[in-house]
């Protein structure tokens, strides 16, 4: 045996007792764990009681006022960047270079729908673990349980939409400002 094969031979003993080892140390700081007896039933935020946001001040404003000054302020970001998006889009840009752009945007476009799928795969293992957490464990009735599955729903098609958007104003502005730096502006 040659001292390749021996140095490889003592890698995989080395790792395969590692593995071991780990494993037998992760048992034993799991059954501390388990052992502990629940004082407390369903932690989190689905348990949390907001308080009546018309009684609160943050600063002298009322709870429920700055609530709504907050969506005001999303939607005033949701119209500032579709200003953006339609003053990238008029602006000239050469014929290759919008066919370049249009390429990589339909790569990246064909990213996100893979991407999406995989989430949305994801998305159903999350919500049987969602269903039978909070239905069946912790006893909740069923309209609150669709309520967390529908919100998380909602957080995952925000960031979608937000990645979606992103590349389509990165592509757009990427072709031209190559254009507008090759007319010197």
């Amino acid at each position: 045996m040659n001292l390749q094969h021996r140095i490889i031979n003592g890698l995989r003993s080395r790792t395969l007792f590692a593995l071991v080892a780990s494993f037998a140390a992760l048992l034993f700081h799991a059954s501390a764990v388990f052992a502990q007896r629940r004082e407390s039933s369903g932690g989190g935020e689905a348990s949390l009681r907001l308080p009546d946001l018309s009684r609160v001040t943050f600063l002298g404003i009322n709870g429920h006022t700055l609530l709504m000054l907050g969506l005001v302020v999303c939607v005033l970001g949701l119209v500032f960047g579709l200003a953006i998006f339609m003053q990238l889009k008029n602006l000239p840009v050469h014929r290759s270079m919008r066919e370049i752009s249009e390429l990589i945007y339909e790569t990246c476009k064909t990213y996100l729908v893979t991407q999406g799928k995989f989430i949305l795969i994801l998305e159903i293992f999350i919500g049987a673990i969602i269903i039978l957490y909070y239905g069946f464990l912790e006893g909740y009735e069923l309209l609150r349980v669709v309520i967390i599955l529908l919100f998380s729903l909602v957080g995952i098609a925000g960031s979608y939409g937000v990645a979606w958007f992103g590349i389509r104003v990165n592509t757009f502005a990427n072709s031209r400002t190559a254009f507008a730096g090759l007319a010197g502006k």
